[in-house]
């Protein structure tokens, strides 16, 4: 079976058909069965589900007790965001496209292994560059 994959990220709704608050289960039916499945206990907050789908450059994060997406990381090039290819959009396009779509206030750090993130914190969505050029989008719910 094929599966196809939509890569249009939803501010705080999640990509595609994928939606937060949809269980494992629920992804896989709609993705296949994940390349890869890992478990992390956190002390504080439980466990965390991690399924990853290295063909479509995702990965989906389920917490709870019983486990639902609440975030997902993407890597694919196809990724879009209000229509804008945004591993095309260097740190200030991505900057003004989120102000342009009513989400001004960021937070920038460079993180502990070289990258740095700019974040929105009320879409709940990290950009990650390295040397200038976007790695990866963390969204959450």
């Amino acid at each position: 079976m094929t599966y196809s994959m939509d890569f249009m990220l939803k501010i705080k709704q999640g990509i595609g058909n994928v939606a937060f608050g949809m269980t494992p289960a629920e992804v896989e039916a709609l993705l296949g069965r994940a390349n890869e499945t890992e478990r992390i206990e956190n002390a504080d907050e439980g466990e965390t589900t991690v399924l990853h789908y290295p063909e479509f450059g995702l990965t989906f994060f389920f917490e709870g007790e019983a486990p639902t997406l609440s975030c997902l990381s993407v890597e694919n090039e196809a990724c879009t965001l209000w229509g804008e290819p945004v591993f095309d959009l260097d740190e200030r396009a991505l900057v003004r496209l989120m102000v342009e779509n009513d989400f001004p206030e960021q937070d920038v750090d460079q993180e502990d292994w070289g990258e740095r993130r700019v974040s929105f914190p009320k879409a709940n969505i990290d950009f990650f560059f390295d040397a200038g050029d976007l790695v990866s989008v963390l969204l959450g719910a």
